[in-house]
């Protein structure tokens, strides 16, 4: 294995892969979606898939740890929230990696496409939608709600993936009335939750390759602290359009496979060793 990553070094395709990567770390900490770049770069160093997904996982998690602090550090966070959500997270992407396992993940290709137009429809209809922090409180209502896309969207992100962190903070702005900056923030806690749940599940069942996650984990965390900093900076002026952005590319990514078979991890595969050769 060590042999393997001397070999990707010197052929350029490592280099890649941690550019690519700290990319990604960087948009996932501002409006989430990273996993768009960073999983395919994984594929491209030629890691099988499902040890691609839990390789991707630990670095992630890596990165999440990094820009959750600064969100946190910055007061975004509502930890009384967070205390009453995190462990509906946590038990979702525990059962979201263990099904992932044993049943095909592209079943869910349609839900998630229409559900992804109806986030950037709406948002886009809705143009003070996450501008104002508009939060009055935690009622008995609310928290029902949360928990319920606590659980649904960790079972989510442990089973698929895609759009996590865009539907985290969408439905973050919804049912609790904050606006974009807050919103990533404790989508941040909730994706760290999930994560490491996912990460834990990887790592029982072997799926993970630690020559790649470690080093390209620091590196994501370089980009996820520069993310998270440039959000709490810039504010929901800056964290919105990225939200569109990014939720508009994932969407396009989903119908150009699932409709038109259109195999877009291979094309970056491609595109990335076009690059090193």
């Amino acid at each position: 294995m060590i042999r393997e990553i001397f070999s990707s070094m010197c052929d350029g395709t490592f280099i890649f892969l941690l550019v690519a990567c700290f990319l990604a770390s960087f948009i996932d900490a501002v409006s989430g979606g990273g996993g768009l770049i960073s999983l395919p770069a994984y594929l491209a160093s030629g890691i099988p898939p499902h040890v691609a997904l839990g390789t991707n996982k630990v670095s992630a998690c890596i990165a999440t740890v990094a820009s959750s602090a600064k969100f946190a550090a910055s007061g975004k966070i509502n930890w009384t929230l967070m205390r009453k959500l995190v462990i509906f997270s946590f038990i979702g992407a525990f059962l979201g990696v263990r099904t992932i396992l044993l049943v095909d993940s592209k079943y869910l290709y349609p839900i998630t496409i229409v559900l992804l137009i109806t986030v950037l429809v709406y948002t886009l209809s809705n143009k003070k939608m996450g501008q104002d922090y508009e939060f009055t409180g935690l009622t008995e209502k609310n928290i029902r709600y949360g928990r319920i896309m606590a659980f649904v969207m960790g079972f989510y992100d442990g089973f698929f993936g895609p759009g996590t962190g865009s539907f985290l903070i969408f439905m973050l702005i919804r049912i609790f009335k904050v606006d974009f900056t807050h919103a990533s923030g404790n989508a941040k806690i909730l994706n760290l939750t999930s994560n490491i749940a996912s990460v834990i599940m990887f790592i029982y069942f072997k799926k993970v390759n630690y020559l790649y996650s470690v080093p390209v984990g620091i590196i994501m965390m370089f980009g996820a602290l520069l993310g998270a900093k440039t959000a709490v900076s810039k504010g929901a002026k800056f964290i919105k359009p990225m939200f569109l952005c990014v939720t508009t590319v994932v969407l396009l990514k989903m119908i150009a496979e699932a409709v038109f078979h259109v195999d877009v991890s291979t094309m970056i595969q491609d595109f990335f060793k076009s690059l090193v050769s």
